[in-house]
C-alpha cells in the first residue's frame, strides 16, 4: 500500500497565514536535502568537540542557502554560526543545531535530527522574510558537545547568544505517536573524583598500602546510602575507573565520574555539598588523598510558555498532534540549553519518533530509529512548528514583548544561586 500524504488541517486564525504557507512549502521542498544531510551525519557519528564532519557538512549547506557562515565560531573548532539579515531594524531570531553523538551507540539521542531541524527552520524563515517583506535577523548556531562538555555554556560565555531575542530548538524522544511536550529538565553538575593511595603487595604486606579502590567503593557505598534520604526527583549516578589494577597489588589510584541532577539550581547546590561529604569521608577512612574537579554545570530547562503556546497551537491545529504529557512534566535528563533559557526566552520542545519497546534515548535501538523515514517526517513537522513560532517573533512586536515579559517575570523572582 502506497504511503499517503498527511491531510493538513485548516490554518484558521493564525499570524500571517500566507507566510506560514511559505514556510510549510519551503520545509517540504527542503525535505529530501535535509534527509540526505541527516543520514550523512548519522552515518559518521562524532563525539563531543570532535564533530568536524558535521561542522563542515552543515556549514557548507547553510552557505549554499545564502547564509553568512562563520566556521570554528566562539573559539571552538566545531562550533559555527550562520546568519541572514534583511532590512534595517527588526528582531533577532535564534535557532540551535546540535551535532554530537554518544560513544558506542552513535546518534542514540537523535542529534542528526536536531541538526536538520535548526537548519530547516532557519532556511524556511529566511524564505518567508524575503517573500513577505519581513525585516530582521536569523542566527543559527551549531553547538558542539551537548552530551558531555557543555558546549553551549562555553558559547554563552563568548556571548554567542547575546544578540538574540529568543532561541529555539527541538529534541526527539520515544512516546505516543504524533505527540510533543515542553518539559522541564534537571540541572546537572558533573564531578570527576580521584583517589590517590599507595601500592603494596596485597598478600605479603597489605598494611603498607593505602587502597584507592577501597576509597572509591566507600564513596559509592556512601552515596548509595545517601540516595535513601534524597528526593525522588533528585539523581546521583556514577562509574568507577582505574589503571594498572591487579588482584595482587593494592591499587594506588581510582577515578570516579559522577553526575548530580536536581530540578533546580538551588537544589543542585545543596545536594552537591552532601555528595562531596561522601567523597571526603571515604578519603578520610582510607587515608587516601582526594582531588575533585567540577565540570561545567548545566541549569534546569525553563520553557517560555508564550513561545510554547504558539508552537503547540500550530502542530495541534495544522498537523493533528497532541501535547502529551501535560505542560511542566519533569524529564529526568539534562541539557546545556537550560543555561540558554536562563539568559533569554527559549523553548526546547520534545517530540516523538517511532521506536521499539524499551528503545528510548541513549539506547542502540534509538540510534536506528533516528535514521528512519518516519523520524524524518516527524522532524519536518516540528521544524515547521518552531519556524512558524519564529515568524511571529519577527513579525509581531507585541507578541515578542509578551514573550520577554514572561521571561523577565520569572528571572525577577528567581534568586537561586548559580551552581
Amino acid at each position: 500500500m502506497a504511503n499517503q500524504e498527511p491531510v493538513l488541517q485548516a490554518l484558521g486564525d493564525v499570524f500571517m497565514p500566507e507566510a506560514v504557507q511559505t514556510i510549510e512549502t519551503k520545509v517540504d521542498e527542503l525535505g529530501p536535502g535535509l534527509r540526505e544531510l541527516s543520514l550523512k551525519i548519522h552515518a559518521r557519528p562524532e563525539l563531543a568537540y570532535e564533530e568536524h564532519y558535521a561542522h563542515d557538512t552543515l556549514t557548507a549547506f547553510m552557505s549554499s542557502h545564502g547564509f553568512e557562515v562563520t566556521p570554528h565560531y566562539a573559539e571552538l573548532s566545531t562550533a559555527w554560526r550562520a546568519v541572514f539579515s534583511r532590512g534595517p531594524g527588526g528582531h533577532v531570531l535564534g535557532f540551535n543545531s546540535e551535532m554530537d553523538a554518544l560513544p558506542g551507540i552513535g546518534h542514540a539521542c537523535g542529534h542528526n535530527l536536531i541538526a536538520i531541524a535548526g537548519v530547516g527552520a532557519a532556511i524556511a524563515v529566511k524564505k518567508a522574510m524575503e517573500v513577505h517583506d519581513i525585516n530582521g535577523k536569523i542566527v543559527l548556531l551549531g553547538t558542539p558537545a551537548e552530551e558531555v562538555g557543555g558546549g553551549k555554556v562555553l558559547m554563552i560565555r563568548k556571548e554567542a547568544y547575546k544578540e538574540m531575542d529568543v532561541c529555539m530548538m527541538v529534541h526527539p524522544g520515544a512516546g505516543i505517536a504524533k505527540s510533543t511536550e515542553a518539559p522541564t529538565c534537571l540541572a546537572l553538575q558533573p564531578l570527576v573524583v580521584e583517589f590517590f593511595g599507595k601500592t603494596a603487595h596485597a598478600a605479603a604486606a597489605p598494611w603498607e598500602g593505602q587502597n584507592a579502590l577501597d576509597a572509591a567503593f566507600l564513596a559509592y557505598g556512601n552515596i548509595s546510602v545517601l540516595r535513601q534520604q534524597i528526593k525522588p526527583t533528585h539523581r546521583v549516578h556514577g562509574i568507577v575507573e582505574g589503571r594498572d589494577w591487579k588482584a595482587n597489588i593494592i591499587p594506588d589510584y581510582a577515578k570516579m565520574q559522577w553526575y548530580i541532577r536536581t530540578p533546580t539550581v538551588a537544589e543542585l547546590v545543596a545536594l552537591r555539598e552532601r555528595v562531596m561529604a561522601c567523597f571526603d569521608a571515604a578519603a578520610l577512612a582510607t587515608g587516601c588523598k582526594i582531588k575533585i574537579e567540577s565540570g561545567l554545570p548545566t541549569y534546569d530547562l525553563r520553557q517560555n510558555d508564550t513561545l510554547v503556546d504558539e508552537y503547540v497551537s500550530y502542530v495541534k491545529r495544522r498537523h493533528g498532534w497532541v501535547e502529551h504529557p501535560a505542560r511542566g512534566n519533569i524529564v529526568a535528563a539534562s541539557t546545556d540549553f537550560g543555561n540558554v533559557t536562563y539568559e533569554l526566552p527559549g523553548i526546547h520542545p520534545a517530540y516523538t519518533i517511532p521506536t521499539v519497546p524499551n528503545g528510548g534515548n541513549h539506547t542502540a535501538p534509538f540510534s536506528a530509529s533516528a535514521a528512519t523515514m518516519e523520524a524524518h517526517e516527524a522532524t519536518l513537522t516540528v521544524t515547521k512548528g518552531i519556524a512558524v513560532t519564529g515568524l511571529r517573533v519577527l513579525g509581531d512586536a507585541e507578541y515578542l514583548t509578551n514573550v520577554k515579559a514572561v521571561h523577565k517575570a520569572w528571572r525577577d523572582r528567581e534568586d537561586a544561586p548559580r551552581a
